[in-house]
């Protein structure tokens, strides 16, 4: 029973797609984001640091260098078959013909069979839905798209620079070009209670989304949050307290969808809190022994819900 899969992993789903294991290639394709650039507002979210998502990536090389450098490292030893992923700020925040220069510039290499695009709701368009759609007769395309609440006022505490609607509109135009959707959401923001999660998955359960990032909210050093938590304003969740979180969604989230992480990993040097975020092992080892004491499963919540 212990090694029986209790939730959706991406490492299988992957295998299966794929014929085989199949790793991304982190890339930094040096976008900025309307609530950085002052489009919409400057320093980003709240729980954000300058260098965004990515601050393993060495973003003072150009993309294809980065591809090569990915290639020729201990790394790439690792599987045969690879997916190029745009992770750093929104990455599809350009024009139509610098996204296709930039996306071109990673797909240098038959063993990247997939391309993987992170970004936000209000930088999803039809122009650029018609532009990545392109891509899917040679690759497995997804977008990823923040949300981190359904919460507007929560949105809004967090610096977000967008609704839960736009994120419902970005959702359909990626579906009416087949473009597979995974979703982020973020456990443990300030001032949000189990009832906000709840409402959260709910809301995720009613759109067409085949992918799942849960993200514990952390502090990093240099960021607005970081500016609270030292206030006294912003208490972090335990690691209980989020496993406890992370259970539930993966309990009451439609079975369809393919759970891509089930915590965020911050940046060692530039953790403030909480400090379990960076122990990886008692995170997921944690999960891992809460489901099964409990006997626990993906969906469980949600097939009894849709009866």
């Amino acid at each position: 029973m212990e090694n029986i899969e209790r939730y959706r992993h991406l490492n299988k789903y992957l295998k299966d797609k794929f014929g085989e294991r199949t790793l991304k290639i982190c890339i930094d394709g040096g976008f900025t984001c309307p609530n950085r650039d002052g489009k919409l507002g400057f320093g980003g979210c709240v729980f954000c640091s300058e260098k965004g998502s990515g601050e393993h990536i060495n973003s003072d090389v150009n993309i294809t260098k980065q591809v090569e450098n990915y290639f020729k490292s201990y790394k790439a030893k690792r599987a045969n078959k690879f997916i190029a992923y745009f992770q750093n700020f929104t990455n599809t925040y350009d024009t139509i013909p610098n996204l296709k220069k930039k996306y071109d510039a990673a797909l240098i290499d038959d063993r990247i069979v997939g391309l993987s695009i992170a970004t936000r709701p209000d930088c999803i368009n039809e122009d650029v839905a018609k532009l990545l759609s392109s891509y899917r007769d040679k690759y497995y395309v997804t977008v990823e798209l923040g949300l981190q609440t359904s919460n507007d006022e929560t949105g809004k505490l967090i610096n977000r620079g967008y609704s839960s609607n736009q994120f419902t509109q970005a959702v359909e135009i990626l579906n009416r070009y087949n473009i597979d959707v995974v979703t982020h959401i973020m456990v443990g923001l300030p001032n949000e209670t189990m009832e906000d999660i709840k409402d959260t998955v709910e809301f995720i359960n009613k759109h067409k989304i085949q992918g799942l990032k849960i993200h514990s909210c952390y502090v990093v050093k240099n960021t607005v949050l970081c500016n609270m938590y030292e206030k006294g304003e912003y208490l972090p969740l335990t690691l209980e307290e989020y496993l406890e979180s992370a259970a539930y969604v993966l309990t009451h989230i439609s079975l369809n969808i393919v759970i891509h992480r089930i915590s965020g990993d911050a940046p060692k040097d530039l953790l403030i809190a909480p400090e379990w975020n960076s122990h990886k092992k008692w995170i997921m080892n944690g999960l891992d022994k809460l489901l099964r004491e409990k006997d626990l499963w993906q969906g469980m919540e949600y097939i009894n819900n849709a009866q």
